[in-house]
């Protein structure tokens, strides 16, 4: 395609279609991108397309091999799932204990707002798996953001976790297990009790690790390895 791109041919809206292309495994795992066929198919320019890419190699989406172009990553198998999700469980409890007990940066307000949000944008839609991607980024971001602390939140962000789990089967196609614990968590940090707002975390990501490990075959290596920190793990 020739001549200037169109509204829908920005970087950022081709970013977008790319992503969700991959998110939604119609690039499948592991497959190579031919850059000139991916933008006759988008009907833009190669220059965004290629912009996109740059994007979406930073996301740890696509990947780079030398004389083979590029190519999007593998899912993650289930060793992978278990080691972010424990991660999650150090970083996310540490966090949600922070925020509950620091009053002046309480995020229970933009929390409440994020969900309503959310649910407002999922009524009725079948399948709200991309909005609760969305939205699950920015409920836990908003609260890594209460803490301040930049080393963990560019650690955290680094992993990608959310972009990578959510290419998984998740059963929660309409959001509802996930925001209700979401709500858990949020009363319990509106409330400053961090105690209460440890084990809603906990009991979020567990829940959340198990509904994405429902993409395995039970087996060896089962998902009820999950390895939960005890509190004192976490100071």
């Amino acid at each position: 395609m020739t001549g200037e791109p169109t509204a829908g041919g920005t970087t950022a809206a081709v970013y977008e279609r790319i992503r969700t292309l991959i998110l939604e495994n119609r690039i499948a795992p592991g497959e190579r991108i031919n850059l000139d066929a991916l933008a006759r198919e988008l009907g833009v320019s190669q220059t965004p397309v290629r912009e996109a890419i740059r994007l979406l190699e930073g996301d740890h989406l696509v990947v780079r091999t030398a004389a083979r172009g590029y190519r999007t990553t593998a899912l993650l198998d289930l060793d992978d799932l278990r080691e972010l999700f424990e991660f999650r469980l150090l970083v996310d409890l540490w966090a949600v204990r922070a925020a509950a007990v620091n009053r002046l940066a309480n995020p229970a307000h933009d929390l409440g707002r994020e969900v309503d949000r959310f649910e407002a944008e999922a009524s009725g839609v079948d399948d709200v798996r991309h909005l609760l991607l969305t939205h699950d980024t920015r409920f836990h971001g908003t609260i890594l953001a209460a803490v301040g602390n930049r080393v963990a939140r560019q650690a955290y962000d680094g992993t990608h976790g959310h972009l990578h789990a959510f290419r998984l089967y998740s059963p929660d196609t309409d959001g509802t297990a996930t925001v209700t614990e979401h709500r858990e968590i949020l009363a319990a940090i509106a409330a400053c009790d961090a105690d209460a707002a440890e084990d809603a975390m906990r009991r979020h990501l567990v829940a959340a690790f198990h509904r994405f490990a429902g993409a395995f075959d039970a087996g060896p290596g089962s998902p009820d390895e999950l390895r939960m920190p005890a509190r004192h793990d976490l100071f």
